[in-house]
């Protein structure tokens, strides 16, 4: 039941009729999971909590960097260099001092992800990399729970829900990741972007918790922000669907070898026995590069890759080692004979 001070701060959805009460006693009732505390994380939690949902579940790894502040509007200067978890939770604690929290200070993985959701009605993917989705898809699927999806990409964001009642899953949407895949650091995104789709993931989830209007089940939400054009595309469930266990992030990518690595300290020992290729875009690659590479982009590796006349081994490299680990497969698969490594986190930590 609600107390005084819940009955008032409740107050406008509990004139809603499709909501009042009843649906305000659900969403304090419930117990919601958000992975990543980021750019989609950020609103999903303000707006969550604003609406009372009593148990929220914050799962991130990460600390804050400068380069969030133009997007995940829970931080500010001071927050840098700090878990962005604790920082989010002591924000979102003076915004309703109702909702229980509970941290999770560490990365979701195929180890933890089952015990932690079997905790949770609903499971909320505020993730930017497809390793990670479809770990939550498979944990999702084995845990029994619902997911409300976003992404975003440049100017353009998605939405949908999957799992929901024993409906289409995230692997009937995309079976496998796409071969040429940017995160939102290597392409950039619009500021407010991650506002708007996560704000319409909250909306799902307030739905599924008072069982009212029509969930995204099936449908997925396109949205571009530069025109305004809003579209819903329908996707049914496919055998993709049936999962039997969490696979490893490798094989859910489905990388079948174990790429070679090779720090940036490693290749400054011994850069004189690589052949280095930049498969960055090539305003990337004009803005900055290393010396004395070759730079074919990702996209246009595959006509392009014979132009390697180099009997060395063959070092990749792009901004974060996502786009070099597609290289190197598509270069395998194009049977090129050198030995290929991958420059180990690319460019965004070179010292590591």
């Amino acid at each position: 039941m609600l107390n005084k001070e819940e009955l008032l701060q409740y107050r406008r959805h509990l004139t809603l009729e499709d909501i009042g009460d009843k649906g305000q006693n659900k969403l304090k009732s419930a117990k919601v999971l958000v992975v990543g505390a980021g750019g989609l994380g950020c609103p999903i939690l303000q707006y969550l909590t604003a609406a009372g949902v009593g148990t929220i579940g914050i799962i991130d790894h990460d600390t804050v960097d400068q380069s969030n502040l133009q997007r995940q509007i829970l931080y500010s200067f001071d927050d840098i260099g700090k878990f962005k978890v604790s920082c989010a939770i002591s924000k979102l604690e003076r915004l309703n001092r109702f909702v229980k929290f509970k941290a999770y200070i560490e990365r979701l993985t195929k180890a933890n992800a089952l015990k932690i959701f079997k905790s949770y009605d609903i499971i909320v993917d505020g993730t930017d990399n497809f390793n990670t989705r479809y770990l939550v898809n498979d944990a999702a699927v084995l845990s029994e729970k619902p997911v409300v999806f976003g992404s975003i990409f440049k100017f353009e964001g998605q939405v949908s829900v999957y799992n929901y009642k024993n409906g289409p899953t995230y692997r009937c949407l995309f079976p496998k990741p796409p071969e040429d895949a940017l995160n939102c650091e290597e392409a950039g995104v619009l500021g407010v972007l991650p506002g708007i789709i996560g704000c319409l993931q909250a909306n799902e989830v307030i739905k599924m918790i008072c069982e009212i209007g029509e969930v995204l089940s099936g449908k997925l939400l396109v949205l571009n922000t530069l025109t305004m054009n809003q579209n819903i595309l329908a996707y049914d469930k496919t055998v993709h669907a049936h999962v039997t266990y969490i696979a490893d992030v490798n094989e859910a990518c489905d990388i079948n070898e174990p790429l070679k690595y090779l720090t940036f300290d490693e290749y400054l020992k011994h850069k004189e026995d690589f052949f280095l290729l930049d498969v960055r875009t090539l305003k990337e690659h004009n803005m900055f590069h290393l010396s004395h590479d070759y730079h074919i982009p990702l996209k246009e590796l595959h006509e392009r890759y014979f132009e390697l006349k180099t009997e060395k081994p063959i070092l990749v490299y792009c901004q974060s080692g996502r786009r070099s680990a597609q290289a190197i497969k598509l270069l395998k698969k194009l049977n090129v004979n050198n030995k290929l490594y991958n420059l180990k986190n690319g460019l965004q930590h070179p010292i590591a």
